[in-house]
């Protein structure tokens, strides 16, 4: 984990003053540092009964979709609102410096789907505690949550009680 640890830059105040950003470009920068982060995420959940993988815009989308191809399943997009072209489901939350929301199809998922929510950072678990809202308001159930970084402090972990949680490298 060393290996990917390296490849996590700093940022200070980015996107606001008093926020240290960690930067994942060095990371997919590096086709041999992605393809372990990637395989690394996907381990615990190698012969499991997942059934989809889904990541939320946008750096979600880079981890999770790899992932699922690997495990050779559906890829379901989590996006901004007004980026999907047919009907769509809605979360709104509130982040850290602000709020947001995230829509999919409304049939992305098949009921019973299993699903693993792929993300490259778990801050204070809002986002992705509101991914796992929508992905059940569709239908499915989320199986596990896996990140490529998660930053202890802010205990989002907290806010994804009852969900399994992955997470490789810890600040």
């Amino acid at each position: 984990m060393e290996r990917l640890k390296s490849k996590i830059r700093d940022i200070p105040d980015f996107p606001i003053p008093g926020i240290m950003f960690k930067d994942i470009t060095p990371l997919v920068k590096d086709p041999a540092t992605l393809k372990l982060a990637v395989h690394q995420l996907m381990q615990p959940f190698l012969g499991s009964s997942i059934t989809a993988v889904a990541g939320m815009e946008a750096r979600g989308f880079i981890f999770g979709s790899l992932v699922a191809w690997e495990l050779g399943l559906p890829f379901i997009p989590l996006r901004k609102p007004g980026k999907l072209p047919y009907d769509v489901q809605s979360v709104s939350y509130d982040l850290e410096y602000g709020s947001a929301s995230l829509e999919a199809h409304i049939d992305a998922f098949e009921d019973g789907d299993r699903v693993l929510l792929i993300d490259d950072l778990l801050a204070t678990g809002g986002t992705a505690r509101a991914s796992c809202e929508l992905i059940e308001k569709l239908g499915a159930k989320v199986a596990a949550c896996a990140f490529v970084v998660e930053l202890d402090f802010l205990q989002g972990r907290s806010r994804l009680e009852g969900y399994e949680i992955h997470s490789l490298l810890h600040f």
